[in-house]
């Protein structure tokens, strides 16, 4: 009689649940970062601060944003069997390559930290997209 060990799950399900749960960490991490210190971030992603109205549109995006994407991400993987709040995430990921693809075209791909940060958004996004659940392709 031979016994088993128990091997944790590695299936798609288990997989884009463990991604979900990294993506809502760096979101939730980006945030504070961005909320502890919005000067020292802004430099990091070439922008200058001005005013009133360029710290609120900071604050907007590199905190609002930031945390509505890891609630959401922290929210599809308890979920785990509603792909479509995961594939959410994945298009919130993705928007943001997306954007400097346009960007791209008039002024140029982006440089250092930045461009490194435009990598590993696509890879989530895009694993998380490769990582749906199948059977379930325009299912809620």
């Amino acid at each position: 009689m031979t016994t088993q060990l128990a091997k944790p799950a590695l299936n798609r399900g288990w997989l884009r649940g463990q991604l979900l749960h990294l993506v809502a960490t760096a979101s939730s991490l980006a945030a504070l970062a961005a909320l502890l210190d919005p000067d020292r971030v802004a430099s990091a992603m070439g922008l200058f601060l001005v005013g009133v109205n360029g710290y609120s549109q900071f604050y907007a995006i590199y905190v609002g944003l930031r945390l509505a994407t890891a609630m959401l991400a922290y929210l599809a993987a308890r979920q785990g069997d509603q792909p479509i709040l995961g594939d959410l995430t994945a298009l919130f990921l993705l928007a943001q390559p997306a954007g400097r693809l346009v960007a791209a075209f008039a002024i140029g791909l982006p440089k250092g930290v930045l461009l490194a940060i435009c990598a590993v958004e696509l890879l989530a996004g895009l694993s998380l997209l490769a990582l749906r659940p199948r059977g379930k392709f325009l299912s809620p």
